[in-house]
């Protein structure tokens, strides 16, 4: 009866082993999978590469509504195949010097345009040959109490 206790001692702990080595294994793999999703997800941040070439570029008409969030802006430009990622866009505005400068509007956007060229042109600060914009509100009563 003594030599059926070792051999079931020594199954469980083969078991307990190769189970061992089990969660191991996925923690190593979790751990790959993560870093390289964060490193893909840094470097379309950092490196902003235009969905076609200048030659192949493309003009699009983008409606941007009043009150619409970053991310909503990403999605629209997303939809319309601007912008491979809407959060890549999210925080590349949070991190340009466009941040909450967005503004609501009618603008005419090429497909060989960086993030930085598109949000350069929704804050409206590079306006050439872009429609025209009707004056908001809020520029009328200002000009008004003058």
């Amino acid at each position: 009866m003594g030599k059926g206790i070792r051999r079931q001692g020594a199954a469980s702990i083969l078991a307990g082993g190769f189970f061992r080595f089990a969660v191991y294994a996925c923690v190593v793999c979790a751990v790959f999978y993560i870093s390289k999703s964060a490193y893909d997800f840094g470097y379309a941040i950092f490196n902003q590469v235009p969905v076609d070439d200048e030659d192949h570029g493309e003009d699009i008409t983008v409606v941007i509504k009043e009150g619409s969030s970053v991310y909503q802006i990403g999605k629209i430009l997303k939809s319309k195949g601007l912008l491979e990622d809407a959060k890549v866009f999210v925080v590349q505005e949070k991190l340009s010097n466009y941040k909450d400068k967005l503004q609501a509007g009618t603008y005419i956007l090429n497909t060989s345009m960086t993030a930085d060229e598109m949000m350069a042109i929704l804050a409206r600060e590079n306006i050439a040959g872009q429609p025209e914009q009707a004056p908001a509100d809020s520029d009328s009563q200002t000009e008004g109490e003058s």
